[in-house]
């Protein structure tokens, strides 16, 4: 059927290949139904004429029509695949490679494996890279307004003021101080705003970091380090590390890039962006940024006079924690785990 891409009104032609040119022959009704034959012995009017280079050829597939798109804007269809695949063929009509490797399972099944590859390698690696850009090219003031706006959502949905007596929280705000400008006497600490809330069950002993340098601890994790105020400390000291290397403004730009994939490949993304604020509270940091973290936290306890050693206390009381019947989990320190790794890189610090 020959479509003049005017009208949705098809007309029966039968088609002609000679010397590199396409005719359209005008065929009788009753011949719709073969529309890819040679002209009869009587010439037939002429519906079109076009040049192989004008054509886009259709592509052999399993199943569907096969449309050849014209250079005018019309189209010519054949419902018989088969009849047409046979008559281009017999007319010197070659497959691309193309084609031919998208026929063939052991081609198709390795273009999978690869693309699946690929897509590993890019979360892996190409992402985090990637994030690493943006936030360098990030502002600061741009990153303080974003981190405020996170705080106040999760006050809203997770969050609530401190019962802790306010001599403890100045106490505990003090020391911090204290030991951060023991180990930046030059002043050059990275800004950070401590807050001590009270969490919801769903929370749990917890402390983490925002963008803009926001470090949230809940009164359950000062609780759970009672009598370990170095401990507390310690904490502290590893969420300023992830202030230092913005990796919770890192962590969030991952979350954005990785939704704009998954947009491209399955549609909208809209509400993974919308749900940001809320997952800040439970981040999965990669292991090199609490690396990171923890070799910061380090280095800041070290220089305060702190031993390293007293954030062991930390991943044993969260161990006993998690052993005891209840019913809320960890959010943030879910995606600090207690491995042997690293509580044996706080005690071989602790010797140093």
């Amino acid at each position: 059927m020959f479509f003049d891409g005017r009208s949705a009104r098809g007309r029966p032609v039968q088609l002609h290949l000679a010397d590199g040119v396409l005719w359209a022959l005008e065929a009788a009704p009753t011949l719709a139904g073969a529309p890819v034959a040679e002209p009869a012995a009587e010439p037939a009017p002429v519906v079109g004429r076009w040049p192989l280079a004008d054509l886009v050829w259709p592509e052999r597939t399993r199943h569907g029509q096969r449309v050849v798109q014209l250079n005018s804007g019309g189209s010519l269809q054949c419902s018989d695949a088969a009849a047409f695949d046979a008559w281009a063929q017999a007319h010197g009509q070659r497959d691309g490679w193309v084609v031919r490797v998208q026929q063939r399972w052991r081609s198709t099944a390795a273009a999978l494996a690869a693309l699946l590859v690929v897509l590993v390698a890019g979360y892996v690696w190409g992402v985090p890279l990637a994030a690493q850009a943006v936030v360098l090219a990030v502002p600061t003031a741009v990153e303080q307004r974003w981190g405020d706006r996170a705080l106040a959502t999760l006050e809203d949905e997770w969050l609530s003021p401190s019962a802790l007596p306010e001599a403890r929280q100045a106490a505990l705000r003090q020391a911090f101080a204290a030991l951060v400008a023991r180990a930046h006497p030059a002043g050059d600490a990275p800004a950070y705003q401590l807050h001590f809330r009270a969490g919801s069950e769903a929370l749990g002993p917890n402390a983490f970091a925002l963008p803009g340098g926001h470090i949230v601890m809940t009164d359950g994790m000062v609780e759970l380090l009672q009598g370990h105020d170095d401990t507390v400390l310690a904490v502290l000291a590893h969420e300023l590390g992830h202030v230092k290397h913005r990796h919770g403004l890192q962590g969030v730009v991952q979350l954005a890039l990785v939704g704009a994939a998954t947009g491209v490949l399955v549609g909208d993304y809209s509400g993974l962006l919308a749900s940001s604020a809320t997952v800040l509270g439970q981040l999965d940091y990669s292991r090199r940024a609490e690396r990171q973290a923890d070799a910061e936290a380090v280095a800041l306890l070290q220089a305060g006079g702190v031993p390293p050693a007293a954030m062991v206390v930390l991943f044993e009381r969260l161990q006993q924690h998690s052993k005891a019947p209840r019913d809320s989990l960890p959010v943030a320190f879910s995606s600090h785990p207690m491995d042997a790794e690293r509580v044996a890189f706080f005690r071989e610090a602790g010797r140093r």
